[in-house]
């Protein structure tokens, strides 16, 4: 559970990011398969996945521990 806590905006963004890749492929995909990304459902649903966690792990405040 503190897990999840100390990770929640990467994880959202993980989920955001996954249904915005399948999303495009759906709706824009890429029609004769020679698109490295787009050209199948998984690929763009884990680009989207990954870039969906980097993006909002980017906002993630840090806490400094005392040593």
């Amino acid at each position: 559970m503190i897990f999840i806590k100390k990770h929640l905006l990467t994880i959202l963004g993980i989920f955001i990011g996954a249904a915005a890749g399948f999303l495009y492929w759906k709706f824009v995909g890429c029609n004769s398969g020679s698109c490295l990304i787009t050209s199948k459902p998984i690929n763009s649903t884990i680009y989207g996945a990954a870039m969906g966690g980097l993006l909002l792990s980017t906002f993630k405040k840090n806490k400094k521990e005392n040593a």
